[in-house]
């Protein structure tokens, strides 16, 4: 059984259509990429498929459970990283947690106990007693990851979660999601850093225009290129550069004196 099965999705806004005719099918335990350029309908699919954003037509099927007949327990399976201005950020980090739990129905003491755990996992005990408001861009990041987390849900989806992370946090972040697979979960990660993709995910997707131009392993869809060539490739839009003779080495333009009062003026 896939860890997600997508058919047929259809999402307008407007006269836009941000997914067109979409399927996709992401196999349980995979670490799975989703990419495209902007606008190309990443961040819509992942709202449909975590049952934020109702579709026009087609379906979504999350470990054998419909989205939008079988919303609970499709919820109860999935867990989504919040962006930083959605979480409760006047809370410590571990009160956020506890918190984050005791919302799924865990008990306190079970909460507490799996947010110290996760604490540790993610290099933030020291900070536990400290308001998420004064945590730095990747710190949050971690503490947002943690609170998906801390309910053991099946699937993780995480819409850009290393963007603005520093070397280190990205580094952490990445071997408790590389840990979390090897356990048996499945993540989907949406990035536009192609390298990451390539590094981490064993399966791909390349999205442009709500349609799927390519999807399976991440070999497959390189097809025995560079993954960002490839992309390229199949997404188009790259030119060459304009050359800009007056960038190459020149000296600054100074202004003469009249010039100059006129430019004070204007």
């Amino acid at each position: 059984m896939p860890a997600v099965s997508v058919t047929h999705l259809l999402k307008r806004f407007g006269q836009t259509v941000a997914v067109d005719d979409l399927s996709l099918e992401i196999p349980a335990g995979s670490f799975y990429g989703l990419v495209g350029p902007n606008g190309a309908g990443k961040t819509t699919t992942l709202s449909i498929i975590t049952g934020m954003l109702p579709p026009d037509a087609g379906g979504v099927r999350v470990l054998g459970h419909d989205v939008w007949s079988d919303p609970l327990a499709t919820r109860r399976r999935i867990g989504i990283m919040p962006q930083a201005d959605q979480l409760f950020d006047q809370l410590t980090g571990l009160q956020l947690l506890v918190y984050s739990g005791m919302l799924r129905t865990i008990p306190r003491a079970e909460a507490a106990h799996r947010a110290q755990d996760l604490l540790d996992a993610f290099d933030l005990t020291d900070a536990a007693g400290k308001t998420v408001a004064d945590y730095s861009a990747g710190m949050t990041k971690k503490i947002a990851l943690a609170s998906a987390m801390i309910h053991a849900p099946r699937l993780l989806v995480l819409d850009e979660p290393f963007e603005s992370v520093d070397p280190v946090s990205s580094a952490n972040i990445r071997d408790v999601l590389l840990q979390y697979v090897r356990g048996g979960g499945t993540v989907i990660v949406s990035s536009h850093v192609m390298e990451l993709v390539e590094k981490m995910c064993t399966h791909v997707a390349i999205i442009a225009k709500g349609h799927v131009l390519a999807a399976g392993t991440v070999d497959e869809v390189a097809d025995g290129e560079d993954l960002a060539d490839r992309f390229l490739d199949l997404v188009g839009g790259r030119h060459a550069a304009r050359h800009l003779d007056w960038l190459e080495g020149q000296e600054p333009h100074v202004p003469q004196e009249g010039q100059k009062s006129r430019e004070g003026q204007d």
